[in-house]
């Protein structure tokens, strides 16, 4: 399977282990993430305009140091999933992802006809933070990740998505059932366990596998049985998109 994030360092976040899961649960999945730090949906809309070579190009998870387009990317091979997120200092504001998305989505089907265009929903700023509690009207976790979720499902229903990858509400679940932080930093997620759970989610998601007898562990950071036993169920408990 090829996959193409036009993404960001969420996107990143995202796919770090996810070729390696799969390749742990013996499928191949090939990753490609179109990156840019914070990149919002309207820069992409502006790159993809101008045709700009503006994004370094990781595959499973590492810099190629090529520069590419949009649509360079999306011409380059057959991909079976494409998937657009916003930024997250957007992610809350469901008035700044058109119409944005839906350029991206139809260069997409132009480009990639025969891919399923997913979304990926992104998550909340780290609770009590100065970062939330100085960019954003926000004071919690959850309070911030409810309208992000909101102006996703919003947007998936706009661009009429194939499906979502919900790594927010994954997330949120993390965080509700006893793990203390899932940020490494005020905004991304931790190099261990929140990269971990990603990967688990996007590989159950795109394959419709169960994830209870993945053997991956090589993480960049400590993650305890007990921490991957959760991801495990947690991830378990999503509906795979139809494929």
């Amino acid at each position: 399977m090829n996959v193409l994030a036009i993404s960001n360092s969420f996107g990143d976040d995202a796919n770090a282990y996810l070729h390696q899961i799969a390749r742990a649960g013996g499928e191949v999945i090939n990753v490609a993430t179109l990156y840019i730090g914070g990149c919002t949906l309207d820069r992409h809309y502006r790159n993809l305009l101008g045709n700009k070579e503006a994004y370094e190009l990781h595959f499973n998870g590492h810099n190629t140091g090529f520069m590419v387009s949009i649509e360079e990317a999306l011409l380059s091979r057959e991909w079976d999933v494409v998937t657009i997120q916003q930024g997250s200092r957007k992610s809350y504001l469901a008035d700044e992802y058109e119409p944005y998305a839906t350029a991206l989505a139809d260069c997409i089907r132009e480009c990639a006809p025969k891919a399923k265009l997913l979304v990926h929903q992104t998550w909340a700023y780290k609770e009590g933070s100065d970062l939330m509690l100085t960019v954003t009207p926000y004071a919690t976790f959850d309070a911030m990740f409810a309208d992000i979720e909101k102006a996703y499902e919003i947007c998936a229903d706009s661009v009429d998505a194939d499906g979502m990858i919900p790594g927010g509400k994954l997330m949120q679940q993390l965080l509700h059932n006893g793990i203390p932080c899932i940020h490494r930093d005020n905004l991304h997620v931790t190099k261990g366990l929140g990269r971990y759970a990603l990967g688990l989610l996007w590989y159950r998601m795109l394959t419709g596998a169960s994830v209870a007898d993945n053997t991956f562990c090589d993480f960049d950071a400590p993650v305890t049985a007990e921490e991957m036993a959760l991801a495990k169920k947690l991830v378990d408990g999503f509906e795979p998109i139809a494929m």
